[in-house]
């Protein structure tokens, strides 16, 4: 199968969504589709660069900058963004190709008029893998109040949902978003695991041994530091355990939130505590295999269901977890049911940090737990399956 996958995320970025991505695109490969990947970049200075990575064909093609400016100038870039992606594709050596199915990931949310392009040029069926309800968790963080620029980032999104014939939900309880839009004869709601490949094993730029917390049970943090992570928790309870010299924190990322943390780490006197730069996707195993136990971080006041990537590379490397969720996130009955960590769902800092004392003693006395951890990220989050599964939507 011929297949077009749109995304503004990919290597040389080093975010959880461009190694999805990646692992995405070299599946597809191997499992004998010829996969083209059109991306969005602000460095050409030429309207479209053609290469090949690992067999895939990835077309680059000119667009504003989108990533790392201000938020009016951030929506005018995404809004103009997928128009300069369709102009320059028609000026490539691609112009004239013909997909059997489009595939795109959101975010970003605003690739449905080159969606619509290929979709309606190709005669093909088009799959919308949604990883961000948004503009709805930005109204539950209370970042956006249901006003105009709600209305218009909602408008947007509902484009792209009337656009797929099928969407790739991350978990059931998402449902409820899509409800409406199920209704319509002919569209189909899934729920599409995220994925992972195995990465390669390179030695980490992080060597605690080097460090002040050389020794010590490592509670890591490994990804991005936004609004949406809600770390600041996290911060309390290293300030908490900072008395313990057999506990420390490490944060690995980078991210909006990612300066004042460190600076409030500072300003607290956290001796427990650590902030590295992001590293390499390559790097991470090593990472982990330095660490006791994975902190996954969702802000309270979510109330869409997420199963963050950084939860899949815990569970690759074999690393139980210590999460702070959203009440009633799916991820909180998957983390119980496998009994791959502890989780709190009431954003109390006296119940995170008696449950991160019960996984420290589960993590000295279950000999089992990272077997556990192991073997749902092998039956759950593989990219075999997730490939066969938006392949086998799209030839429906």
């Amino acid at each position: 199968m011929r297949i077009a996958l749109i995304a503004d995320a990919f290597p040389p970025m080093r975010t959880s969504s461009a190694v999805q991505l990646r692992d995405l695109a070299r599946e597809f490969i191997r499992q004998g589709h010829q996969l083209t990947l059109l991306l969005p970049s602000s460095s050409l200075d030429q309207p479209w660069h053609l290469e090949h990575l690992d067999g895939v064909e990835v077309l680059r093609l000119r667009a504003p900058r989108t990533k790392d400016i201000g938020y009016v100038r951030r929506t005018l870039a995404e809004i103009a963004m997928p128009i300069a992606m369709r102009r320059n594709l028609a000026k490539s050596p691609l112009a004239r190709r013909r997909w059997d199915g489009v595939v795109w990931y959101s975010p970003s949310i605003f690739h449905g008029p080159l969606v619509s392009s290929i979709k309606r040029t190709s005669d093909c069926r088009a799959y919308l893998i949604v990883r961000d309800i948004f503009p709805e968790w930005a109204v539950d963080m209370g970042l956006m109040r249901r006003g105009p620029a709600y209305h218009f980032f909602n408008a947007v999104a509902q484009y792209q949902y009337r656009l797929a014939d099928v969407i790739g939900m991350q978990t059931p309880g998402n449902g409820r978003y899509f409800a409406q839009w199920h209704k319509k004869p002919g569209r189909d709601l899934e729920v599409l695991q995220n994925w992972l490949d195995m990465p390669t094993n390179n030695r980490c730029s992080v060597q605690v041994a080097d460090t002040v917390l050389a020794g010590r049970k490592l509670f890591v943090y490994a990804g991005n530091m936004g609004v949406a992570q809600g770390l600041d928790i996290v911060l309390d309870l290293a300030e908490k355990l900072v008395a313990r010299d057999d506990v420390g924190f490490l944060f690995v990322g980078r991210g909006s939130e990612a300066v004042r943390l460190k600076a409030d780490a500072k300003a607290r006197g956290l001796t427990n505590t650590l902030f590295f730069d992001e590293i390499d996707p390559d790097e991470i195993p090593d990472l982990y295999s330095q660490c006791a136990a994975g902190i996954v971080a969702l802000d309270s006041r979510h109330k869409s269901h997420n199963i963050p990537g950084k939860f899949l590379t815990y569970m690759q490397s074999g690393l139980p977890v210590l999460a702070n969720v959203n009440a009633g996130n799916d991820i909180a009955e998957l983390i119980r049911h496998e009994q791959v960590g502890e989780v709190c769902e009431t954003n109390r800092l006296d119940e995170l940090a008696g449950l991160a004392d019960v996984l420290l003693v589960k993590i000295d006395r279950d000999r089992e737990i990272s077997s556990r951890c192991r073997k749902l990220f092998s039956t759950r989050f593989s990219v075999v399956s997730a490939a066969r599964q938006i392949a086998a939507a799209l030839a429906n």
